[in-house]
Formats: C-alpha cells, sequence, structure tokens
C-alpha cells in the first residue's frame, strides 16, 4: 500500500506545478490576454485536506475488497476440500461395492443349493404367515362366539344332541333302537309274526368337557349321558318317562410330555380310534342303532390308561378295565357258581347278575398313524373264576340227569384265563372323503367285546370253565360325498366255536313227544351239542300270561335248545346335515339293516326206534329287516 505522507507530497507537487504562472508570457497582447488566477496557499491545503479524505475513503473499500477476496479464497479452498474427501469417499464406496458384487457372485456360484433352500424356506414362512393370520381370524372369531364357558379358572363346554328317532322292525324283538342281535325270534315263532315301530327321543345326548390349564398339564374332565335306560316305572303308556343313565365320566392329566393318564367309565381301549389314542376321538359307527353293528368291539366301562404319544404318527397304552362274565353259553352245564344277583345295600341293580370278578380285564394296544390312515394292534387280557359242584344237580338241562343224591362233597373253584389279539385298518382316499376300514378280533372268552354279545364260556362236566374260541370283523365304507351328505355302509359277523363233552349219562325217560330225545341216548353237555333238539324253534306256541300282567305275551318255545353260531348284519344309510356352522347342526338320518342269526346244528327230529324213523338234523336261523329314522340337533362343538 502507498505510504499516506509520500502520496500528500507527490499531489502537493503536483498542484504547485499546474498553478504557478508562466515566466515568457510578456509578449502576450495586453488587450486579449486573461491574466491566470491567483491560488492561495491556503485553498491549496483545502484541497489537499479533501484529496486526502477520498484516498482515506478508497483505502478502507480497497481494505474491505482485499478482506471479501481473502474469505471467498479461504471458502474456495474449503469447499475444493470438501470435494476431495467426498471424491475419495466415493471411490471407496465403489471399490467396496465392486469388492461386495465380487464375493456375492462367488458367493452365489458356490451356494446355489442354499439359495434354493433359502427360497423354500421364504416360501414356508409365507405359508405359515398365512397360517398366523387364519389362526387369528379364528381367534377373533372365537371371541365373538366363545366354543367354551369360562368358571372359576376352568373352560366348560357343553355338548350333546337332541334326537327324535324310529325304529321299524319285520320281526318284533321289544326292543327300542337299541337291537339285541342274539334275540331275533326264528321263523315260526310268535314275534316274528308281529312287526314292530317303536319311537321315542330317549337317545338325546348331553356331554358337559371341563378343562383347566397349568405349566405343561392340561385337567380334563367329561360327563356323557342318554335317557336309554329303563327305571322300574318307565313304560310307553303315557308318559313315556325314562331315566338318565351315564354313558362316560372320566378324568385325565395330559402333560406336555406326551403322557395321559385317564381314569373313569370311558370306552374300552379295545374299541377302534380315529386319532392316536385319544378319548372322544372314538371311530364308533354311524349307525342309529345304538347297539351299533354286528361285529364291531366295544365296552364302556371303568378303566384306568396310561397313553404316551411317541412323535407325531406312534401311540401306546395299556389300561386296566372294569371284568364280567357274561351268562355261561350251552346246556346240560353242571352246577356252577359264577355270579350272583345285585345287592341292592351295595348299590348294585337286584334285578341284574353281576359276576365273581378277581381280577380286572387288561387292555394293550399300539398305533402307527401316517398321514394317510390310522392302523392298530391290542391284546385282551381276560380272567374268569367260578365255584363247581360236581354232585349237585345239574343246570340249564334239557333232559333228567346228575347224581341220584346231590351234594357240596367236592365242590371246588376253577380259574381259567383268556384273551384275543385284535387289529383295526383304517385308510383314508380321495382327500379323506372316504373312509375304507376293517377290524377283527379273535381268542377264547372274548364274546363279551363285541356287539352282540355271544357268550364267553362253557363248562366241562366237573365243572371247571370252558372258554369259547371266537372273534368278529367289520368292514366299513363312509364316504363324505358333500360337506352336507355323509354316505356310510358297514358289513359284519361275530362266530362262536362249538364246545361239547360227554357228561357221562344217558337219556333214561322214555319219549312221549318229538321234543324229547331218545331213549339212552348220551347226554351231551356244553355249547353247540349235535344232540340239541332244535324243532321247537320255529314252531308257535300258545301265549302266556305276563309277568308284568295286563294280559299275554308269546310263550316261550319247547324243544328249542339252538346254540348261536354266527350272526351277521349288513347295514346302509346316510346323514344330511340342513344346516351346520356356529349355531350347531341341524341333520336327518335313515338306516337299513338286514340281520340274520345262524345256530350250531342240532336235531330237527329225533330217531324213533319204534317207527323207525331217522334222525333228522337242523339248524334254525332267524332274520330280520330294520329302518331307522333320526331327527338331530347338535348343539354347536
Amino acid at each position: 500500500m502507498i505510504n499516506k505522507t509520500v502520496a500528500l507530497g507527490i499531489l502537493f507537487a503536483v498542484a504547485s506545478t499546474t498553478f504557478a504562472p508562466k515566466q515568457g508570457g510578456a509578449q502576450q497582447s495586453a488587450s486579449g490576454a486573461e491574466k491566470p488566477k491567483h491560488v492561495t496557499q491556503q485553498q491549496l491545503e483545502l484541497d489537499l485536506e479533501q484529496l486526502s479524505d477520498k484516498y482515506d475513503q478508497l483505502e478502507k473499500e480497497m481494505s474491505q475488497i482485499e478482506a471479501d477476496a481473502q474469505q471467498r479464497e479461504a471458502e474456495l479452498q474449503a469447499a475444493e476440500k470438501k470435494a476431495q474427501d467426498a471424491q475419495a469417499e466415493i471411490d471407496a464406496l465403489k471399490q467396496q461395492q465392486t469388492q461386495d458384487q465380487q464375493n456375492a457372485q462367488a458367493a452365489m456360484s458356490q451356494n446355489g443349493q442354499a439359495v434354493a433352500v433359502l427360497q423354500s424356506s421364504v416360501a414356508d414362512l409365507k405359508s405359515v404367515a398365512s397360517s398366523v393370520v387364519d389362526t387369528i381370524e379364528s381367534n377373533q372369531r372365537q371371541a365373538e362366539t366363545p366354543d367354551a364357558v369360562p368358571f372359576m379358572g376352568v373352560h366348560l363346554k357343553p355338548g350333546g344332541f337332541l334326537a327324535a328317532e324310529t325304529v321299524d322292525r319285520q320281526h318284533g324283538i321289544g326292543g327300542d333302537v337299541n337291537t339285541q342281535f342274539s334275540g331275533i325270534p326264528f321263523s315260526g315263532q310268535t314275534a316274528s309274526y308281529l312287526s314292530e315301530f317303536n319311537a321315542s327321543g330317549r337317545q338325546s345326548r348331553v356331554s358337559l368337557l371341563a378343562e383347566g390349564h397349568l405349566a405343561g398339564t392340561i385337567l380334563r374332565g367329561y360327563y356323557e349321558g342318554d335317557f336309554l335306560s329303563a327305571g322300574v316305572t318307565s313304560n310307553d303308556n303315557q308318559s313315556n318317562s325314562y331315566t338318565l343313565r351315564q354313558r362316560q365320566v372320566w378324568a385325565q392329566t395330559a402333560l406336555k410330555s406326551g403322557w395321559f393318564f385317564t381314569g373313569g367309565q370311558m370306552w374300552s381301549l379295545a374299541t377302534e380310534y380315529r386319532s392316536g389314542l385319544l378319548n372322544n376321538r372314538e371311530a364308533i359307527p354311524q349307525t342309529i342303532d345304538a347297539q351299533y353293528n354286528v361285529g364291531f368291539t366295544w365296552e364302556r366301562q371303568y378303566g384306568f390308561r396310561f397313553v404316551k404319544q411317541i412323535g407325531n404318527q406312534f401311540w401306546a397304552g395299556m389300561s386296566v378295565e372294569e371284568a364280567q362274565t357274561l351268562n355261561l353259553g350251552g346246556h346240560n352245564l353242571p352246577a356252577i357258581v359264577y355270579q350272583q344277583a345285585g345287592n341292592s345295600g351295595g348299590l348294585y341293580n337286584s334285578t341284574a347278575n353281576y359276576s365273581f370278578n378277581f381280577v380286572p380285564d387288561l387292555i394293550a394296544k399300539v398305533v402307527y398313524e401316517p398321514r394317510f390312515g390310522h392302523f392298530e394292534v391290542f391284546s385282551v387280557g381276560r380272567f374268569f373264576r367260578a365255584r363247581a359242584f360236581p354232585n349237585a344237580a345239574p343246570m340249564l338241562t334239557t333232559t333228567a340227569w346228575g347224581p341220584t343224591s346231590p351234594s357240596t362233597i367236592g365242590a371246588l373253584t376253577t380259574k381259567s384265563d383268556g384273551g384275543g389279539l385284535g387289529a383295526n385298518a383304517r385308510v383314508y382316499l380321495f382327500d379323506r372323503k372316504l373312509e375304507v376300514a376293517a377290524h377283527g378280533l379273535a381268542g377264547d372268552g372274548i364274546g363279551r367285546y363285541s356287539s352282540a354279545t355271544l357268550p364267553d364260556s362253557t363248562a366241562h362236566p366237573d365243572g371247571s370253565l370252558e372258554l369259547l374260541a371266537g372273534g368278529s370283523a367289520l368292514g366299513s365304507l363312509e364316504w363324505h360325498a358333500t360337506a352336507r351328505l355323509v354316505l356310510y355302509a358297514y358289513y359284519g359277523g361275530e362266530y362262536t366255536k362249538r364246545a361239547w363233552y360227554p357228561t357221562g349219562y344217558l337219556v333214561t325217560t322214555t319219549p312221549t313227544n318229538i321234543y324229547m330225545p331218545p331213549l339212552r341216548q348220551p347226554i351231551l353237555g356244553g355249547y353247540g351239542a349235535p344232540t340239541n333238539i332244535v324243532i321247537g324253534c320255529e314252531t308257535e306256541v300258545v301265549p302266556a300270561a305276563s309277568a308284568n300282567g295286563g294280559g299275554d305275551v308269546p310263550g316261550s318255545a319247547v324243544g328249542c335248545t339252538a346254540d348261536n353260531r354266527n350272526i351277521q348284519e349288513g347295514t346302509a344309510g346316510y346323514w344330511f346335515r340342513f344346516y351346520t356352522g356356529p349355531k350347531g347342526t341341524l341333520q336327518q338320518g335313515i338306516q337299513y339293516s338286514y340281520v340274520v342269526r345262524h345256530t350250531w346244528q342240532g336235531v330237527w327230529q329225533p330217531a324213533n326206534p319204534v317207527t323207525g324213523a331217522l334222525e333228522i338234523p337242523g339248524s334254525p336261523e332267524a332274520i330280520d329287516n330294520m329302518w331307522f329314522t333320526s331327527f338331530r340337533y347338535y348343539l354347536p362343538q
């Protein structure tokens, strides 16, 4: 910057030179020349001062311009530095991106299978997400219409149905919608000439399930009952009043580990199941007939069972169940005590008999359940006991025989062990719309475990029990044709093998009619003896006065000692649901059944030595055609 003093000196010198008079001007004409103006020292100083102020102003402006220029230069340098840093970062990112792409390409080329697995996992996650959405929607619907009622920390779920049902049988048996298959009348008997039509609402059912949830455990209790029980005053005369009976009453502990402990009255473990070995998942025939179908294995009785779920496809279980010996089968049996009338003081029915059981029945079962079906193998263990009196008068005799002086001498207690093996197979076809199933049970002393309830045993002449070999089989088709229509068909049979023995006695009475055996014929005892007289099975007899009063009833057949060989039944029917939804189910069904009862061959006509007539064998049979209808409303499930 120029020094201010120097600058002022220069300006003063310039000013002095400019305004000083010129020395060569004497020759100018006096008339035309103007004298130069005289500038004083004071005027020069004033001009210099003004110039100094202008200089100061210019100097300030120059200083400001220089400061602004320096600031702009600094800002430009900072901007250039930032641009350089940003470019460096961009270059680094590009380099890293290039490296990442190279690494990703290398990983993709080396792990194609992993990518496929990842894609599958993504698809599974989508499926799970869809399922979660469905679950949420289902929970919302349940919140709007709960299927259980909360009560003091547990959930109560009522269930059951109300039914209006009829049965029309070609040959009357004196029964409601429950058929006694072994009691179908032989042709020629009075009941075979008369059909029967009965109607009631007695199969209506009530149930209640209670559930309480604990950490790792679910506690359950279940009750189920219907009105297929008759009190001493029950009849169809006017009020049609019948008593409530218990079908199931049980308690259960279900552990998270897959163990189930259940005790109470329930379906036997021998019954076929649809899902694992879970209670209330039994594969019950869809018949209207409350005795289901011939060949079906079942009991509803006391049991305590242990069940273990092994993975998703295997189950194993064992149960201890109530024992009971059915009436001994056969004729000409020795005196045996294996049962007694119920003691009303012990709260048993005094009009029914109860066997002297010394151990319970034992049942074990394993289940394999793949996606396409359900398969079971099981065993039944049974134990029998009786008190025999070899020197007492025989029971169920067809002719006089036995000791001349009956006594209790030689009385003894006998025991017999029996049981059987069974299998169930159920296959699902056409997306579970068609179910094809087969069942079989075979063994000794197992008649009680099937619908026709053929006898468990007979007896040797010495009083020891002889368990009857036999079995049952059932085939079934169930077609879920539409969401509303279900069609079903069953065919089953039950068989009992004959077991007969010489008693050591001969017929000592001369026959006086065709219902008596020939004189001195060996007397055979047991079940299905070929000397049993059967001609009276198809002969009508005069009626007899009813033990209940009010007139006569069909008389008991004379000369009819036929023992059942097998009973078979074919059934077809349908259920049509008018409505099924959150308000319950309203449905109607019709069932048709054809039942045939075959007997062991006996004597149709005894030989007559006087006339020379030969013995004619015969095997009476009984047939019934039955139609059932049902109209039901089920509570929401």
